[in-house]
């Protein structure tokens, strides 16, 4: 697309919007934001441009609209809404931010998407092909706008870009070379409204993929596993629970691949410093990614056992009085918390609750498996939470209301005993009280730290 001089429109003012809004300006396009907020403070978003841009917020003009040449959505703004319909009818093209990086960037991506795992595999993979390329750029749902990097791309980098079921929505020709499905459970059901939308959003990382490329799938999911027979490209599962004649898998204390007849050890699960069955599922779609990227085996080997994980992620704090704590603020679902509340070893006080995603908590609350002494609520889904867990035979007498994350910490103190362990895992998003789950983590962390 020749860029000057077009009129885009970049919907949403965050991070996301403010990476394409400069990536637009450097193309030459003239960027316009807009977001609904109608308190949008508008100096502190010109103030992150480098040149002026139009901002609007609350109501769109018609005369803007007509002027548009094309409109690229922050995956934080649902698409189904009554103007991005508008902007469609009147034959605007609309993209997402990913779509925008993709077309202007360069080289080779590998891309993972999944309800859980997705930003250890990212990050993990990242080191991996950092450890055999020159070039390596770590984007996406991790944390990094793809827009902040597209630009200072050459012919042969290599891209390795977390993608969300946001961020899928708004794609078009983006077409990764490797791409991975770590695994789909419920989630988002606020935003895709039906497990069908869930899934097909999802299923769309592969969907320009040829026979050229491969697909990494998580063979012990039905739904992956349906998938994998409708693919286009490579298929290449993976698994926890059973030997593959292709694929990767966990065999006893041993991670294998198997390619074309060979049995290529991996690493053993001693060796990593990642802790848990998922943990060893996140090796083994990084491994197979890098691995099929053309990583030597021995490079793979090496960077997987120096791995220590991502922050937020089960991830160890403090102890203090004999109490152990742990942060796993990004357990933003109940399939991601069961896996925070398996990994412990104490009896836990666990803090959850959170923004409301129409998650439902039954099977979160089964994990608990007599481990946790007791359930700590905040947030808008408490009296949800302690519905359901009173349903599920868990003691009302150990389920404690909290105001805020604060008292939270406060009263798992107060009754934790030496021994114990503190899990922050909350199997709902952060929204209703903060911007973000890495800040739920940090204040979590500072609240320890200050007992």
């Amino acid at each position: 697309m020749e860029w000057k001089g077009k009129k885009v429109l970049v919907f949403g003012s965050g991070k996301s919007g403010i990476g394409a809004a400069g990536l637009l300006e450097k193309l030459g396009a003239c960027p316009v934001i807009y977001d609904n907020n109608e308190k949008l403070d508008k100096a502190s978003v010109l103030a992150q441009l480098q040149g002026p841009a139009e901002i609007y917020a609350g109501d769109l003009p018609e005369t803007v609209k007509d002027s548009l040449d094309l409109v690229v959505m922050s995956p934080g703004v649902p698409c189904d809404q009554p103007l991005v319909e508008s902007f469609r009818e009147k034959g605007i093209p609309v993209w997402g931010e990913v779509e925008l990086a993709y077309r202007t960037g360069k080289g080779t991506v590998l891309a993972v998407t999944g309800t859980n795992g997705k930003t250890t595999t990212t990050a993990l993979l990242g080191e991996i092909m950092k450890s055999a390329f020159p070039e390596v750029y770590v984007v996406g749902n991790i944390g990094t706008p793809y827009t902040g990097a597209a630009l200072s791309q050459s012919a042969g980098a290599v891209t390795v870009a977390e993608i969300s079921s946001f961020q899928l929505e708004t794609i078009q020709e983006f077409h990764p070379r490797i791409s991975a499905i770590t695994n789909i459970t419920e989630d988002h059901l606020n935003r895709h409204h039906t497990m069908e939308e869930y899934i097909r959003v999802k299923e769309r990382i592969a969907e320009n993929q040829t026979g050229d490329d491969v697909c990494v799938l998580n063979y012990e999911d039905p739904v992956l596993r349906d998938f994998g027979g409708r693919l286009s490209c490579r298929r290449v599962w993976f698994s926890s629970r059973r030997p593959l004649e292709e694929g990767i898998y966990l065999e006893g204390d041993s991670i294998i691949l198997r390619d074309k007849g060979q049995r290529i050890p991996v690493v053993k699960t001693g060796e990593l410093k990642l802790l848990g069955l998922h943990n060893y599922e996140n090796v083994m779609t990084a491994a197979a990614m890098a691995y099929y990227a053309g990583v030597p085996m021995e490079k793979i080997r090496r960077t997987v056992c120096e791995f220590s994980g991502v922050e937020h992620r089960i991830e160890y704090v403090t102890e203090k009085n004999g109490v152990r704590y742990y942060n796993d603020s990004k357990g933003t679902n109940p399939d991601a918390a069961i896996k925070g509340i398996q990994a412990m070893v104490r009896p836990t006080l666990l803090i959850g609750g959170g923004y409301d995603k129409q998650s439902t908590y039954g099977e979160w609350i089964d994990s608990f498996d007599g481990k946790v002494k007791y359930l700590v609520l905040i947030g808008a889904t408490r009296d949800k939470i302690a519905g359901e867990a009173k349903e599920h035979g868990f003691p009302p007498e150990r389920i404690l209301f909290c105001e805020n994350l604060e008292e939270a910490v406060k009263t798992c103190a107060a009754r934790a005993e030496q021994g114990d362990a503190v899990l922050l895992s909350p199997a709902c998003a952060s929204w209703d009280q903060f911007k973000s789950y890495e800040e739920r983590g940090d204040l979590f962390k500072e609240y320890v730290k200050a007992l």
